[in-house]
């Protein structure tokens, strides 16, 4: 009995022990093990809590059991269930659906969950320490739901600048801005075969990935909001603010693939990219200012395996005995024509024959246009593969440096910011393979012919200036940013055939800029005692551009007749080769901008904007948005929104918006005239000159003037948290009709009979002429969906799936807006091809689905990340060969070990299983005699190949 009362009296006095408060202590850090003060910490289902002290320090009574619950801005809350009196807790910087966000609402204080519209919101900076991608469109592309950008191939200028768009849309209508302001367009408009032919986009890659904090992606029309270009969306960057913090990254990689290097595998494309941040803090204010900067450089890769066409006729065969024998190639007279076709081993003797009795050079002309390729090639001891192309990405290196300052001056809150940064590339990207038996090709300089270079030299600066700060109760921010973006070629390799023996093979091309100063004045003001929260916004803005295209040395654009004159009139006959074909002119694979190319365009636009949000009850928020703007080359032009979001619970919302937009056209598409050379389907090269559309020769076809694009777009959406599952999601439905869409037509010709038309384009050295126009209507209609889960195993240990999707499509709607005078013509289908249509509806993945885990456990992080890229379709004329690629799953792998508190090594792949698009198929005859295994013009997720990398990670503070 004894025994059995001291037993109950045991197990009573431990129960009554644990059941008893006791001191919980613990320290909280972050994911880079450095303390975080000022964290929340309280107990769950009690008013009870406290919060970290300036080393991460807490301390709480609590009964073991209880639950405790962290939370901080910026980071994913933890709940811990109390099993010991010592808990310490790791938080994870998070970029979950409660975070505040600057794009979409001029309310300072709107989250993800709460907002009107679908906000993305992607943390840079946790991104970059796990993923292999260092440039910003490449990191965006695989986490961003509905952000396409691929690296082009044979595209000229878009080889260096990756046209990047949101929901299929086109890469002049989205917006980017920079910690809010207007950040400028790129001067590269895309003329060439790639998608967002026609448009222009913002260079992404100008901006270091280290100077970035996060950036917030709003998938919704903003015209209203933000101006011309937000009809698809805006993306807004958020800079570093960190101060006493030294982030250094080192990222090596290059392809580890079966098809590298021709496709015979092994490792090619190597990259480098150095990337730094620190900041330093300014007064006792809060003031800092942030310096970040990368550079790296990237070697080129080939994917393409062997050239399968003809490359030497029977008369190169004889400038090879010529050679041989010390002769002048150059001017070869018939008798030693007779001569050396004697000497060659693999023609018979009947057509040595043939050779010896032709009578005169015409006889000759007919005989040696003869394909000798795979004799040629044994008696000059080569291989079809060495008449290759590059097929791939371009070489690069470049440097990227950017400055984030902020400086308050008073107590009240005013504070003067500056942004700026500066950034400077130079690319090598290759043309079409210029064979010995082409006339583009002038065999006494280049025997074998040449594959022909484009170099770029880009130039990137920009600088924003502001003050913002209270004015009475209003908040005032008054600001004014500039930036300029200047892209020059020098073409290598290469030469002007026209100018034969006289020729350089290296090329000043010229090139263009473009440069904008934005003006903003916005003010708002937050009424919590007006129904249960009201915001008021307006402001003013006013914009200057200016676009400019400068000329190149003239032999690069130049015709040249036999003697060296410059040809100037239809009359005049170009250099010949030995079979009588005209010569080219211009240095081959990019003639050079001429001074009828030159202009110096500006303009200016105003702008004046009221916004307002009212949260009528605390479940009802509606918000309106109007904006006039008047542009000095357009007119005026006045656009509203209308959203609204209600809480169906306090977890659950429902969101909807309507909106009409707009976009001016570009002074690019305005201004841009050149010649350039543009493969067409078949391989053939055919010299485009692009016309404006306030040319004679737009004039001559009926092609009208540019004017604005126009929308009208509506979404509707859910979103849901559930906080004791750690589960967040969105779902949004969207609708976009864009009425006088602009894009590049096709090519038209003059009809060869000695016309005006046929004079303008000998004028220009073409034989085919282009514009920019108002072609056609087009609708879009897609669904996105964002899961985000949390799960927490023990103290250390945190899995974060992230599930996103897009299922998007585009398509052109009513009939061509073609003039009579094109009707009458029957060029309505010229006017926009059917390329074109493809490259506008297909040609990029209309479905995408990303699924990322990330497994944070002591010292380790794992990230595993799978992409499903949808179809897409080549973009083709013919209907015939218009092949559908079907969709893949790219999977990235990587590995992250803390190997000190300030070191961390991270080991992965992108494209670990080595997956490549669908080959084009010979049945479709699309591979240009073996040029494209896969597409150039549909482009999915590029084709790499498997791309294995290390990065050293350096964090001091």
């Amino acid at each position: 009995m004894m025994r059995n009362y001291l037993m109950i009296s045991i197990l009573f006095l431990g129960n009554l022990v644990f059941s008893q408060e006791q001191k919980i202590t613990g320290t909280v850090t972050d994911d880079q093990s450095q303390p975080l003060p000022g964290v929340s910490v309280a107990i769950k289902d009690t008013n009870k809590g406290t919060v970290t002290d300036f080393d991460g320090n807490y301390a709480i009574n609590a009964t073991i059991g209880q639950t405790l619950v962290f939370t901080f801005v910026g980071f994913d809350s933890r709940e811990v269930e109390i099993d010991n009196t010592t808990i310490n807790v790791q938080m994870v910087a998070g970029t979950s659906l409660s975070e505040v966000v600057l794009v979409g609402s001029r309310s300072r204080s709107r989250t993800v969950v709460e907002s009107a519209v679908p906000v993305d919101v992607l943390d840079i900076q946790d991104i970059s320490t796990a993923v292999p991608q260092v440039n910003l469109n490449q990191m965006l592309n695989y986490v961003a739901p509905s952000f396409s950008s691929n690296t082009q191939t044979i595209a000229d200028g878009t080889d260096h600048i990756d046209p990047a768009s949101l929901r299929g849309l086109g890469p002049d209508q989205v917006l980017v801005l920079i910690n809010g302001k207007r950040r400028h367009n790129s001067s590269l408009i895309n003329v060439n075969g790639s998608f967002g032919r026609g448009s222009v986009g913002t260079d992404l890659n100008a901006i270091p990935a280290a100077a970035i904090q996060r950036v917030e992606v709003l998938r919704d029309g903003a015209a209203a909001q933000y101006g011309s270009d937000a009809i698809a969306g805006v993306i807004n960057i958020v800079l570093n603010e960190e101060v006493g913090e030294l982030n250094l990254n080192v990222t090596s990689g290059a392809n580890f693939s079966k098809n590298a290097n021709k496709q015979t595998g092994g490792v090619d494309g190597e990259t480098v990219n150095v990337a730094a941040s620190y900041g330093i803090a300014l007064g006792e204010k809060g003031g800092f200012v942030n310096f970040s900067g990368d550079f790296d450089y990237r070697e080129p890769y080939n994917r393409m395996g062997e050239w399968e066409g003809s490359i030497f006729n029977a008369y190169n065969a004889i400038e090879r005995i010529g050679l041989d024998n010390g002769a002048d190639i150059s001017n070869l007279s018939d008798s030693q024509i007779k001569q050396f076709g004697q000497q060659v081993s693999y023609f018979d003797a009947n057509f040595k024959n043939e050779i010896s009795s032709a009578a005169n050079r015409t006889e000759l002309q007919d005989l040696l246009g003869m394909d000798v390729t795979e004799s040629e090639l044994d008696a000059r001891g080569q291989q079809r593969s060495d008449y290759n192309m590059r097929v791939g990405q371009s070489a690069l290196r470049g440097g990227r440096f950017f400055a984030n300052l902020s400086l308050p001056v008073d107590d009240g809150g005013t504070e003067l910011y500056s942004f700026a940064g500066i950034s400077s590339r130079k690319g090598e990207a290759a043309g079409f393979y210029r064979l010995p038996n082409q006339s583009r090709t002038y065999t006494p300089i280049y025997p074998n012919g040449f594959l022909p270079k484009i170099n770029s030299k880009i130039k990137d600066q920009s600088l924003a200036v502001g003050i913002r700060g209270m004015v009475g109760d209003w908040d005032v921010d008054f600001s004014n940013t500039y930036g300029k973006n200047k892209f020059d070629y020098v073409i290598s390799n290469t030469s002007n055939a026209s100018l034969e023996g006289a020729t350089a093979t290296t090329f000043d091309a010229g090139g263009f800029s473009f440069a904008q100063n934005t003006t903003n004045l916005d003010i708002s003001q937050y009424y919590d005692d007006v129904l249960q929260g009201l915001n008021l916004a307006f402001g003013a803005e006013h914009r200057w551009e200016k676009y400019e295209i400068t000329a190149g040395e003239r032999a690069s654009y130049e015709q040249y007749t036999e003697d060296g004159q410059v040809i100037t009139s239809a009359d005049q006959i170009p250099a010949q080769d030995f079979f009588g074909n005209s010569r080219a002119g211009g240095s081959q694979v990019f003639p050079g901008f001429s001074p009828q190319n030159e202009v110096a365009r500006e303009r200016t636009s105003v702008a004046g904007y009221f916004d307002v949000e009212a949260d009528f009850t605390d479940k009802f928020l509606l918000t309106f948005a109007s904006r006039f703007e008047n542009y000095s080359d357009f007119g005026s032009t006045v656009n509203f929104k209308l959203s609204s979001r209600y809480k169906l619970s306090e977890n659950v919302n429902i969101r909807a918006a309507a909106n009409t937009g707009f976009r001016a056209p570009s002074l690019h598409q305005l201004n841009f005239n050149s010649t350039s050379t543009i493969f067409n389907d078949e391989g053939v090269p055919v010299e485009v000159g692009t016309f404006s559309n306030d040319s004679r020769a737009a004039k001559l076809l009926g092609i009208p003037e540019l004017k604005e694009e126009t929308s009208q777009s509506v979404s509707v959406g859910v979103t849901a948290e559930i906080p004791d599952a750690n589960l967040s999601f969105t779902v949004d439905g969207y609708f976009v009709a864009i009425d006088d869409r602009v894009v590049y037509t096709g090519q038209f010709r003059g009809p060869g009979t000695g016309t005006e038309l046929d004079q303008l384009l000998s004028q220009a050295n073409a034989t085919a002429a282009a514009f920019f126009a108002n072609a056609i209507d087009t609708e879009s209609k897609g669904i996105d969906a964002v899961i985000t889960h949390n799960a927490y195993f023990g103290k250390d240990t945190q899995l974060k799936s992230d599930l996103a999707a897009t299922f998007s499509k585009t398509k052109q709607v009513g009939d061509i807006q073609a003039s009579p005078e094109l009707e009458r013509a029957g060029l309505v289908d010229t006017y926009f091809p059917e390329d074109s249509r493809i490259y506008l509806e297909e040609a990029v993945p209309r479905t995408k689905l990303n699924l990322s885990n990330n497994l944070m456990t002591g010292k380790f992080n794992f990230f595993l990340r799978n992409v499903y890229f949808g179809e897409v379709t080549e973009a083709i004329s013919d209907p015939a060969r218009q092949q559908v690629f079907d969709g893949k799953v790219i999977t990235d792998l990587s590995v992250g070990f803390k190997a000190t508190q300030s070191l961390t090594l991270t080991l992965g792949a992108n494209n670990i299983f080595d997956i490549y698009p669908e080959a084009a198929g010979p049945a479709f005859g699309n591979r240009s005699s073996g040029r494209f295994d896969w597409s150039r013009s549909a482009q999915q997720f590029g084709f790499s190949g498997r791309f294995l990398f290390a990065r050293l990670s350096i964090n001091l503070k």
